[in-house]
């Protein structure tokens, strides 16, 4: 544990130059007390730590010293391989960068660890796409990347709707979600999320911009999903579940938050064990697609506009099945969607 620390404290002043006392006590989790100790055990380790006096002083490494990668554990080594993320970066323009970090990392490391990339490359493998989907970065994802890099304004053109509109835009960052990219950009006052699929367009200007240091990009596209899911459900329907069929609900609900106030507004089961709820829903059309594949798991009790489509609906799927004697149902008929379990040809239909 302290060998890890006095690594973490070496590093820490590379990447900084100086750090006070209470700063590294931060860092590190420890009292300064604690700091005091690790600085003189590296000190009699033969590691160059000054420390500068006065009100603008700190701790501090002498003659450019820089630690190799000799503290690295195995398991430090091959998480260090996993991290490249080779599909996202070659899309973003940046495999031949990767490839040639993982080769300095690689010459970096001593003899015992060189099989990382091997180990790590045989036991993991990302693939980002989501299923039935196009692999191809969009268009102009390199671009934009470049742009997010150099901290470059960017004229952007982009589609609406079936028109076409420009917006002078300083691009934070990109996000790469359910194999869509996204990019996250400054405009005017405020934030706006664009898909880069949808760009048609993109011209880098020589301007710079001042980046807000203290925009976190995890925090804000949190945020911004949680409320473009919240903003889309604007419906609601009422309906009397199985306890098949509230299972199930899970794998159909819109938004895992949707799902969650279903389960939590439940009533009371009844004697064959349903209960009534409310779902959130973007529309009642929509409502009727998401909710059809339940079967005879849930009953739609309001809207009646809704109702009456899944009774047509049951009429119709009852006449098309008329001739068919009836049987007893097996313990997988009253699971909507049966396993969860994939076959060797692809997903199970939760899954795509």
């Amino acid at each position: 544990m302290r060998a890890s620390r006095l690594i973490s404290l070496v590093l820490l002043l590379q990447s900084r130059e100086t750090m006070t006392a209470a700063e590294l006590a931060r860092e590190l989790e420890v009292s300064e007390r604690t700091v005091y100790r690790d600085v003189l055990a590296l000190s009699a380790a033969g590691v160059p730590v000054y420390a500068d006096r006065g009100r603008a002083g700190g701790y501090r490494l002498l003659g450019g010293y820089r630690t190799r990668l000799t503290g690295l554990t195995r398991d430090e080594a091959e998480a260090l391989f996993l991290a490249g993320l080779p599909g996202p970066a070659g899309a973003m323009g940046l495999a031949d960068a990767v490839a040639a970090a993982e080769l300095k990392v690689l010459a970096a490391l001593p003899p015992s660890l060189r099989d990382a990339p091997a180990r790590a490359g045989q036991r993991f493998h990302l693939d980002v796409p989501g299923w039935f989907r196009e692999a191809g970065p969009p268009p102009w994802l390199a671009e934009l990347a470049r742009a997010v890099w150099r901290d470059r304004v960017v004229e952007l053109r982009y589609r609406r709707g079936d028109r076409e509109v420009s917006r002078t835009v300083q691009p934070y960052g990109l996000v790469l979600k359910s194999a869509v990219w996204y990019l996250v950009g400054r405009v005017g006052d405020g934030h706006r999320t664009y898909r880069v699929d949808r760009v048609v367009g993109v011209e880098v200007g020589e301007e710079t911009f001042a980046r807000d240091e203290g925009f976190d990009l995890g925090a804000y596209w949190r945020e911004h999903a949680e409320a473009f899911l919240r903003g889309m459900l604007r419906a609601e329907v009422r309906v009397r579940l199985s306890p098949a069929g509230l299972r199930a609900l899970r794998h159909v609900a819109e938004a895992p938050f949707a799902y969650d106030a279903a389960v939590a507004g439940a009533g009371e089961p009844d004697g064959q064990g349903r209960v009534v709820t409310r779902l959130p829903v973007e529309s009642v059309p929509v409502a009727y697609n998401v909710l059809l594949g339940l079967g005879p798991e849930v009953e739609v009790l309001d809207p009646p506009e809704l109702r009456a489509r899944f009774a047509e609906a049951a009429r119709r799927s009852a006449a098309l099945y008329a001739d068919v004697p009836e049987t007893p149902a097996g313990p997988d008929a009253t699971t909507p969607g049966g396993s969860d379990a994939a076959t060797p040809d692809g997903p199970s239909a939760g899954q795509r």
